[in-house]
């Protein structure tokens, strides 16, 4: 009977986990930011103690898991609906390479030494940080790379091509709300996005689901 129970225990513990990791969304799954990471322990942390603790039955598996999945799905509606909670609840992504110069003020806020550096770049099949261009540390650990042209593939010395200029796009507008910190850093303005949300027939930001800008390709925008 203990060998049932425990296999009942498991059956139940994985069952309701898929289920809630199936209500959560995708994203979740593809994503794993520092809440994520916690949530994973905790919840093992519940089936373990009921697979060990003879006073812990399927009731209370089932209950503890629910709870946690009620408070995960209010946090993660949190970030979907409420944009300025993303930053406290997700993290933002850190620009930690940039125009081929290592920001040292940003690698030293998220505890990054050169050493960790290479080895992230390195999982990129990039092994030189000369290569690079554009670094950006995203939420989940990983490193994206934006690599200078002539190392990229094919390069253009390889077609003897004169090199260009590689730039950062720049997110405006994401779900309806303008990042005015991007658009200054673009060098851009509210005037300067109005024109161009007019000339898309576009009057309102809460009409607009993406909006990027780059400066060799100018806006991209996709209505909601």
């Amino acid at each position: 009977m203990h060998f049932v129970k425990i296999a009942i225990e498991l059956v139940v513990g994985l069952s309701t986990l898929f289920l809630m990791t199936k209500i959560l969304g995708k994203a979740t799954l593809a994503q794993i930011t520092a809440f994520d990471f916690i949530s994973a322990i905790v919840l093992g942390e519940f089936v373990g103690n009921a697979l060990y603790d003879k006073n812990v039955g399927i009731g209370s598996i089932l209950f503890a898991i629910a709870l946690w999945g009620v408070m995960i799905y209010i946090v993660e509606w949190c970030t979907q609906k409420i944009r300025s909670t993303r930053a406290f609840l997700e993290g933002k992504p850190t620009i930690i390479i940039r125009h081929g110069r290592m920001d040292r003020n940003a690698m030293k806020k998220e505890k990054l030494d050169v050493d960790m550096l290479q080895n992230l770049l390195r999982q990129k099949s990039v092994f030189s940080i000369r290569e690079v261009e554009h670094a950006i540390l995203e939420t989940d650990g990983t490193v994206s790379v934006l690599k200078k042209s002539k190392y990229a593939t094919p390069t253009l010395e390889d077609l003897q091509q004169p090199k260009k200029p590689v730039y950062l796009p720049y997110t405006i507008i994401d779900d309806g709300e303008v990042d005015w910190e991007n658009l200054k850093a673009a060098g851009l303005n509210e005037e300067w996005l109005l024109k161009n949300l007019r000339m898309h027939h576009i009057h309102n930001y809460k009409d607009v689901f993406y909006c990027e800008w780059k400066k060799d390709e100018g806006i991209f925008i996709e209505k909601m």
